[in-house]
């Protein structure tokens, strides 16, 4: 397997600073971390994150055998460009953005000689967010998509694969349109619905809150910050897969609305068979 003597993550936060806690539990390298706050530099050492901390993001990368870009998503594009002046020639640059198609865009080509990016994304997270968030198996069995293109060399494939694998990730690859098209419904859709949910019904008018209900919207709770990125950037896939949803929608509500019974039975026995059909694990 490939060797790193250094990754930088760039990015503190659940998804950078569980990377980087996997990464050294399992000694595949030394770590340097970056943000912009001391404060998360200090709690990511103390926690095992990191093995060195920085707040220039000039010193973060420089000497770095791979760097990975664990901002948010509008941040990637800007922030790869403005560090890949100081990557040594050779290294490799990633990232773990939820949306794939503008930032492949933006950084498969136009990056300074010598620098190659291939975009990834870890399936695999939670609500919650921060470096208090972070725990060293959250890559274990999970899903990570990488998007190469024809300008991805063998090499640079290689040494990302290894990362993920190195972690305990399956992976597998897509285009960067397959994976927004794919994670549109799968993803993007479901936390749509969930915000939607929890803004018009009220539980509280209950003493105790139904856990269907918690169940349904826990994912709600998710940082508005980082998905309104996400809505925005994969528009060009969300909204049809929305327009989707509302035919599905409507066709129920009409079902129920001449209570017709068979035809709402037989579509609710299609839903359960295609969800019985999915892998829970």
């Amino acid at each position: 397997m490939t060797r790193f003597d250094r990754i930088t993550i760039v990015g503190l936060g659940l998804i950078g600073g569980s990377l980087g806690m996997a990464i050294k539990r399992r000694r595949l390298a030394r770590v340097v971390g970056f943000s912009r706050s001391a404060a998360t530099v200090r709690r990511a050492k103390a926690c095992g994150a990191i093995d060195v901390g920085v707040t220039d993001l000039r010193r973060a990368v420089a000497g770095a055998d791979l760097v990975v870009l664990a901002t948010p998503v509008d941040a990637i594009v800007p922030t790869a460009r403005r560090l890949a002046r100081w990557m040594r020639p050779g290294a490799v640059l990633t990232d773990v953005g939820s949306t794939k198609g503008g930032i492949v865009a933006g950084l498969d080509r136009g990056l300074p000689r010598g620098i190659a990016f291939v975009g990834a994304h870890p399936l695999t997270g939670s609500e919650q967010r921060g470096i208090d968030a972070a725990q060293p198996d959250l890559f274990t069995g999970a899903v990570c998509v990488l998007t190469p293109t024809a300008q991805t060399s063998s090499r640079t494939l290689a040494h990302v694969r290894a990362l993920w694998r190195g972690v305990g990730a399956q992976v597998i690859e897509m285009s960067p349109r397959e994976h927004d098209r794919t994670l549109a419904g799968t993803s993007h859709l479901p936390h749509l619905l969930a915000y939607c949910l929890a803004q018009t019904v009220d539980a509280n008018t209950l003493p105790r809150t139904p856990q269907s209900f918690l169940d349904t919207t826990r994912i709600a709770k998710s940082d508005p910050d980082l998905w309104d990125d996400i809505f925005v950037t994969n528009r060009a896939a969300l909204l049809p897969a929305m327009d989707v949803f509302e035919g599905e929608w409507r066709r129920l509500r009409a079902l129920i609305a001449r209570s017709n019974r068979s035809a709402l039975r037989r579509a609710l026995g299609q839903a359960k068979r295609r969800r019985d059909a999915l892998n829970d694990s």
